[in-house]
């Protein structure tokens, strides 16, 4: 069932699953068409150092640059990033660096700067970033592999080694913001926009 009322479906500018499944459990019509960019390029060029300034530039260019080649649509662009403290984590390249992050992040308190971008024929139209602070229980080396074992491939595909909606659960003692920022895309904000263009039927 959809609450879309658009003439087209949004476009989404993300590979991710967790977006998608956010995006479809909330009703709302989109189709996929991910930004092609080189990050680390693009985060480097722009001299920004803080974890929500750069996922807000992240998620600006991705919905703007495939918005330049959807004219007249509404795309959006989400990205996430880690921080503890004035570190930042990126996605794990194995599961050695997996387990590093884990070893870092075990027994303390980590902010999720979660943002989401809205862009339509190359211009930004909206923008937020939202925040959730996630404390993750002690870990020993033992804990720590196990779930390694039990995640497999996983533990590559999201920053920090985990993903909360699946067995990531089982590493945190304490969660601090919405559902939604912490799976990578800040719905409540991104739909009230919606629903300021009329675009909601709710």
């Amino acid at each position: 069932m959809t609450i879309w009322r658009g003439m087209q479906p949004l476009i989404l500018a993300s590979k991710s699953p967790a977006r998608q499944a956010l995006l479809r459990s909330a009703g709302i019509a989109f189709e996929v068409v991910p930004a092609e960019l080189d990050e680390r390029a693009i985060e480097l060029a722009s001299g920004l150092s803080g974890a929500g300034e750069i996922a807000s530039l992240l998620a600006r260019e991705k919905a703007l640059a495939v918005s330049l080649q959807h004219r007249n649509r509404l795309v959006v662009g989400a990205d996430q990033t880690l921080a503890l403290g004035d570190q930042r984590f990126s996605k794990p390249a194995g599961r050695a660096e997996a387990a590093g992050q884990l070893q870092a992040l075990a027994g303390r308190t980590h902010e999720l700067h979660s943002a989401v971008a809205v862009a339509c024929n190359g211009e930004p139209v909206f923008s937020d970033v939202s925040v959730a602070r996630m404390t993750m229980r002690p870990l020993d080396e033992a804990a720590i592999m196990a779930y390694l074992d039990a995640a497999g491939e996983a533990v590559i595909t999201s920053v920090g080694g985990y993903q909360l909606e699946g067995l990531g659960v089982h590493l945190f003692e304490r969660v601090e913001g919405d559902y939604f920022t912490v799976l990578g895309l800040p719905l409540l904000p991104l739909s009230g926009f919606l629903r300021g263009r009329h675009l909601l039927a709710v």
